[in-house]
């Protein structure tokens, strides 16, 4: 038998929420920071985003796994270069223009990574190819 208790809303804490959203939590506005996020909410911030969250995405500060994307690093690779906390988008673009050398060895990394992902992955999918056939 089934219980006839009504629906509670599922909420989240900031820092999740933020990491859903991909935005560094220190730079949105304290009313986010201190409360609770529904789904409903979260959902709502995805599909129209306010001004201060359209902001926060174009200008950052970022946080690091959004860094490293835009980079084409990993998130450790920022760490060795020395990258540890959030940057604006202007200061990515800095990066990027000076193209340091620890920046350019990351990024070989990462895409030597990435060749060997899609290479397993052929190999799989050629693999499961293969036993299709044999049933």
């Amino acid at each position: 038998m089934t219980s006839l208790k009504p629906k509670t809303t599922q909420t989240m804490k900031p820092a999740t929420a933020a990491k859903k959203l991909e935005i560094y939590l220190p730079a949105t506005p304290a009313e986010f920071q201190e409360g609770v996020v529904s789904r409903d909410e979260l959902s709502s911030l995805q599909t129209d985003p306010p001004a201060w969250l359209v902001e926060l995405r174009k200008n950052g500060p970022h946080p690091r796994s959004v860094v490293a994307a835009r980079l084409g690093v990993s998130t450790s690779g920022l760490a060795r270069g020395g990258v540890t906390e959030a940057l604006t988008t202007a200061q990515i673009q800095e990066l990027r223009e000076a193209a340091p050398e620890w920046l350019q060895r990351e990024q070989t990394i990462q895409a030597e990574v990435r060749r060997e992902a899609d290479r397993l992955k052929e190999k799989q999918e050629k693999a499961a190819k293969q036993a299709a056939k044999r049933k």
